[in-house]
């Protein structure tokens, strides 16, 4: 009896260990053939969407040749617009059959590493031989914004400490007052030009918060870029950067800005009525225009002893801090070349400006000027 049970066990266990092995195979054989169906399924799936998206595949496979050759975006709210060329040099990437690496990186250095004579509108075919000042040198109007921009192109980088050397600190006070006649308030639309490094656009941000808008503008890349990193680190994110030129303010739309500031930047600018006219075309009515400006001493003693300090300080501080005397040399000669502020007061009305007034500051050392547009 004994054996017989034990001969039984043995054979049902066989038995169940020969069904339990053909329902392991009969599963792994059934998972591989739903593998295999979905996996048919799968490619039709892929094969039939490349197959709607080769027309559009075909026109963008040329678009770039290398991951590396992608752009690469900002955040929003710290745009960098280049000037109109950049436009010129994408269509000259884009339009090309086969790009090369080669020829995206020439199309990137013209991006990024345009000379800074862009956009001038004085040319000689449409200036002649025409001449103006640049400091105390005499050159065709078509060669002063290049020169003008290799200046501020080699004093970028200390332009600062500079600022903090050349007026023992004071030029913080001249801004710091010429914002308080802005009457910028929230929400409002700013436009600073010749901004540079975004000592007032830095404030501006601040001040219109986050419904407002400002835009530091330079027609000078290396001022812009050190203007740009600076507000970018300091967390102004409602604050676009836009190379322009100041005669044309080309990018901007009529009537788009509450408040137009340009700070120590008129006196380099060629056409100073050109600039003032389109100064006055992006101001929307009712908004006001602010000049900061070096300007003429009205005490005649201090006049001697800041031009003895001019000459001759200047250009050694230029020297030993930023390892260029001549621009300094150029700074100071087109601060007496500018205009005096009666003088800049008549031009900002021709321009079209109203109520328009001049406020002294360290004795007539710099004015700022402000106007409206009706």
């Amino acid at each position: 009896m004994t054996d017989n049970s034990n001969n039984n066990a043995a054979t049902d266990a066989t038995s169940h260990g020969h069904l339990q092995d053909k329902l392991v195979k009969d599963s792994i054989a059934n998972n591989q053939n739903i593998t295999a169906q979905v996996k048919a399924r799968q490619n039709h799936v892929s094969n039939t969407t490349l197959n709607e998206n080769t027309a559009v595949d075909n026109n963008n496979n040329n678009d770039f040749t290398q991951v590396q050759d992608l752009p690469t975006g900002t955040p929003q709210g710290q745009q960098t617009t280049m000037p109109n060329h950049t436009t010129n040099a994408n269509a000259t990437l884009n339009n090309s059959a086969n790009p090369t690496s080669a020829q995206a990186q020439t199309a990137k250095q013209t991006l990024f590493n345009q000379r800074d004579d862009i956009n001038n509108p004085h040319t000689p075919d449409t200036d002649g031989n025409e001449q103006t000042h640049f400091g105390y040198k005499t050159v065709n109007k078509a060669e002063k914004q290049a020169r003008v921009a290799d200046v501020f192109t080699s004093v970028a980088k200390k332009y600062d400490i500079m600022n903090d050397l050349m007026s023992f600190g004071i030029h913080r006070l001249w801004k710091r007052y010429a914002i308080s006649l802005s009457g910028v308030r929230a929400g409002q639309h700013v436009l600073d030009i010749a901004g540079g490094t975004g000592d007032l656009a830095k404030v501006f941000s601040r001040e219109v918060g986050r419904n407002g808008h400002v835009v530091l503008s330079d027609i000078n890349a290396a001022m812009l870029e050190v203007g740009r990193e600076r507000l970018i680190n300091a967390g102004c994110n409602n604050v676009d950067f836009v190379l322009a030129n100041a005669e044309t303010l080309a990018p901007f739309d009529d009537e788009s800005f509450d408040l137009v500031t340009i700070s120590f930047g008129l006196r380099n600018v060629t056409d100073k009525d050109a600039a003032l006219k389109s100064m006055y075309r992006v101001l929307k009515p009712g908004g006001r225009l602010l000049i900061l400006e070096f300007s003429k001493p009205v005490f005649e003693p201090l006049s001697k002893a800041y031009d003895l300090y001019s000459f001759t300080a200047l250009p050694i501080m230029g020297k030993l801090i930023a390892n260029d005397a001549e621009s300094y040399q150029y700074l100071a000669e087109s601060i007496r070349m500018h205009p005096d502020q009666q003088t800049l007061k008549q031009m900002m009305q021709q321009a079209g400006f109203e109520n328009c007034d001049y406020h002294n500051l360290t004795a007539g050392i710099v004015a700022v000027h402000r106007g409206f547009k009706a």
